[in-house]
């Protein structure tokens, strides 16, 4: 019996280990927006981005958004050009506004990026900016997103740091992953340098 149990675990072990190393070989067969680390305190990170080219489609429910933006990158651009999918996927605004983002490879700005073929699409330059950022895992649903918004939150009062805008949420992982290993993000934009 104590043999059928530690066989057991290792299979567990072993599936956990290669998953782990799947969503990883998956997360770096794409191109991430790029950031500078400044500093580090446990889960949470202070970056420096610069100017981000995205294409953005507004929130009209998260697979008919996304399928809009990937149409885009797919060729349905004015010069129906391919462009390689990127991480992460943002998602930003209320419920009134919400928005979809795809950033653009780095080497796209925004003056090379083809125009959207549909008015639902349009480009634009998130400005270049330092940022906080708690990383956390799970599927993407409100109650996650805002736990991870109050832990960034209370981090950020107890540092004393200013922000502006609202949250911006980046997700990094196709849906199959499993959500203990989703690489997830919320990130808000300070007020200024410290």
């Amino acid at each position: 019996m104590i043999m059928k149990i530690l066989i057991l675990i290792a299979v567990v072990a072993v599936v956990a280990v290669l998953l782990n190393a799947g969503c990883a070989a998956v997360r770096a067969g794409y191109e991430s927006a790029p950031y500078h680390v400044v500093r580090t305190a446990g889960k949470f990170e202070l970056r420096d981005y610069p100017a981000l080219v995205v294409v953005e489609a507004p929130m009209q429910g998260p697979n008919d958004s996304f399928m809009r933006l990937f149409r885009y990158i797919g060729g349905k651009n004015s010069t129906a050009e391919k462009i390689p999918m990127t991480t992460p996927v943002f998602m930003a605004g209320e419920t009134t506004n919400a928005t979809m983002e795809f950033v653009l490879p780095q080497k796209m700005g925004l003056d090379r990026a083809p125009a959207p073929a549909g008015a639902d699409l349009r480009l634009r330059e998130i400005v270049a900016g330092r940022f906080a950022v708690l990383r956390f895992s799970g599927n993407r649903k409100a109650v996650n997103e805002n736990k991870a918004l109050a832990k960034l939150g209370t981090w950020l009062a107890e540092q004393k740091l200013k922000t502006t805008d609202g949250p911006v949420f980046g997700y990094f992982d196709p849906p199959w992953t499993p959500s203990f290993l989703r690489r997830n993000e919320v990130m808000l934009r300070l007020m200024s340098a410290p």
